[in-house]
């Protein structure tokens, strides 16, 4: 600025401090009381809670998206038996068609064998009861298989509340121990442990819903999936006990032809046509 008597005067513009300590402020305590800190504040015990949720967590994905692909397996599966096994002449060709490992090949392969075996047994048992029960433990087998890994999924629901329920009174404990050592309970003093437990609480939610979900679904689609196998397996069992007379209906095969109906005789009387 320019006086009058042409002396100059300078003023010098100064930089904006204050946004500039609110940023850094803001970045200090995010780093301070970040996720990460929270939980390396915690020590041992908060970090090995923590693991056990992590390790909780994969094992339930895992197991859902492995129990998914062995469920649509076995689907499309059964999708292919509809469509061509009943169709075969006899059991041993229907069989032959289907894959090696399939679910529904390995009750056929124990119905043929279990009434071959009936032919040796010396005490008197019904051929129907001793197939039945032969089809009944294929199934069973099945089932429990396709049922493996839906206890850790159940275990995982019903004990990850709790997990971080623990960790949220483990980080509570931590904050009233940090006030009584202070004697000071200033916000920047009980942050840490009291972001700690609140973490620790939505982490063992976070894996508690989705394996409780999980649970839920496979254990439905399970259910369908043994329905089906009960119908073909009662299937296999009416064509083994009578044999061979007695199978389900094939989609899509025409039904016989049935015999054209008789046209009414026509007798002629005076000249006259009189239909009967």
């Amino acid at each position: 600025m320019r006086l009058p008597g042409g002396l100059l005067i300078f003023f010098e513009k100064e930089p904006p401090l204050m946004s500039t300590h609110i940023l850094a402020a803001g970045a200090s305590a995010a780093d301070q009381f970040g996720v990460f800190n929270s939980l390396a504040q915690g020590g041992a015990l908060t970090i090995t809670t923590a693991s056990i949720l992590g390790i909780m967590l994969f094992g339930s994905l895992y197991i859902l998206f492995t129990k998914l692909f062995e469920q649509q397996k076995i689907i499309s599966q059964g999708q292919r038996v509809r469509a061509t096994f009943w169709s075969a002449n006899s059991l041993r060709e229907g069989a032959a068609k289907l894959e090696k490992n399939s679910a529904y090949k390995q009750i056929v392969d124990d119905g043929i064998y279990a009434q071959e075996q009936h032919a040796r047994l010396t005490d008197p048992v019904e051929a129907h009861d001793w197939v039945h029960g032969s089809l009944a433990r294929s199934e069973a087998a099945i089932n429990s298989q396709l049922g493996g890994g839906l206890a850790f999924l159940a275990t995982v629901g019903a004990t990850a509340p709790f997990i971080g329920l623990f960790g949220t009174v483990v980080g509570i404990l931590r904050a009233l121990i940090k006030i009584a050592q202070s004697g000071d309970a200033a916000l920047d003093k009980v942050a840490g442990p009291v972001g700690e437990a609140l973490i620790m609480t939505a982490v063992g939610l976070v894996v508690a819903v989705p394996a409780v979900l999980a649970f839920n679904f496979l254990q439905r689609r399970n259910k369908a999936i043994a329905e089906r196998l009960a119908a073909f397996s009662n299937d296999v069992l009416g064509y083994l006990a009578s044999d061979g007379a007695v199978r389900p209906v094939v989609a899509g095969k025409t039904a016989a032809a049935k015999p054209a109906a008789a046209k009414p005789a026509a007798t002629t009387t005076a000249g006259a046509q009189t239909r009967i």
